[in-house]
Formats: C-alpha cells, sequence, structure tokens
C-alpha cells in the first residue's frame, strides 16, 4: 500500500488549496478513503471520509461546508478541495484508508502527508 499526498501550501484565511493523494498497492475502488490530519501540538483528527460504494462523504462538523472530499478511480487519486480556510486548519494532512472507524481503531495505512498553513 502506498499513499502519496501533494497540493499543501501557505495561503492567507479565506483562501483554497486542493489536495490529492495518489494511491497504489490496491485496490483503490474498493476500499473507503479517509483525510485526517495533525494539528500543530494537537492528536490527529479525522476530517472526512468517502464511501467505496456510492460515493457519499462525510466530515467532521469544523470543515462542514467548506471542505469537499471527492476520488477519480480511473487515475487511483483522492483529493480535498478546502475553501475558506481558516488559521485553525492548519496541520499536516495525510489521507488514509479506511473510514473514521478504521482510523478509530488505530490501525490503517496513512501517507506521508503534506503540510498546509493558513495565515491570519
Amino acid at each position: 500500500v502506498r499513499l502519496v499526498e501533494s497540493g499543501g501550501g501557505l495561503v492567507q484565511s479565506g483562501g483554497s488549496l486542493r489536495l490529492s493523494c495518489e494511491a497504489s498497492g490496491f485496490t483503490f475502488e474498493s476500499y473507503d478513503m479517509s483525510w485526517i490530519r495533525l494539528p500543530p501540538g494537537k492528536g490527529l483528527e479525522w476530517v472526512s471520509e468517502i464511501n467505496s460504494r456510492d460515493d457519499s462523504a462525510r466530515y467532521t462538523d469544523s470543515v462542514q461546508g467548506r471542505f469537499t472530499i471527492s476520488r477519480d478511480i480511473a487515475r487511483n487519486t483522492l483529493y480535498l478541495q478546502m475553501n475558506t480556510l481558516k488559521p485553525e486548519d492548519t496541520a499536516r494532512y495525510y489521507c488514509a484508508r479506511g473510514s473514521q472507524s478504521t482510523f478509530n481503531s488505530g490501525v490503517y495505512y496513512r501517507g506521508q502527508g503534506t503540510q498546509v498553513t493558513v495565515s491570519s
């Protein structure tokens, strides 16, 4: 299993970024996928997931309405469109194989992450 994130950077408050995660080594279309993040000085936080069967999405309350998760099965790529970014969104963002439940189990694959920094 290999997950490679990209698209992070420095952005001003209110700006947008689109994160990508290229997946390989497993049947991408068959797995729920999530984005998780590690804010500075805090623990890992689940952000969003997309269901493998129907592409339905779930979000943590703090990003609901601002972030959109999606996937391109043909490209084996997961995305996170982040709009109206806030300083509290500053974190290292990881894609992870599995749903929020998988994340909560503590056993999951994740990539190396991409840094998102939102300036005020």
